[in-house]
């Protein structure tokens, strides 16, 4: 039987655990969440950046957005979209 394999070049360092930066949450003014949480539906530069080039929603791990703030964006979004300001498809 022949002797087992060893790994090749076992490092005996730990890797070092990488540190993400958090993302700002866009909807957030100053850092401070504005109470009530609303998304104005006519702001379409904010909006511009929470959709994607196909018309989707980016989701939160994309944009930041906390689950209030993408809740409110999804809101903003969809009535955006029944008053025509922004498309359903993209072209």
């Amino acid at each position: 039987m022949p002797p087992p394999r060893s790994r090749a070049k076992a490092s005996k360092r730990k890797a070092k655990p990488k540190i993400k930066a958090k993302k700002k949450d866009p909807i957030f003014i100053d850092g401070v969440r504005p109470r009530p949480m609303y998304v104005d539906y006519k702001d379409l530069d904010l909006l511009g950046k929470l959709v994607n080039r196909q018309g989707k929603l980016l989701s939160r791990r994309k944009s930041g957005c906390t689950a209030a703030s993408q809740h409110a964006v999804t809101l903003a979004v969809k009535r955006a979209r029944f008053m025509a300001l922004l498309p359903y498809v993209a072209e």
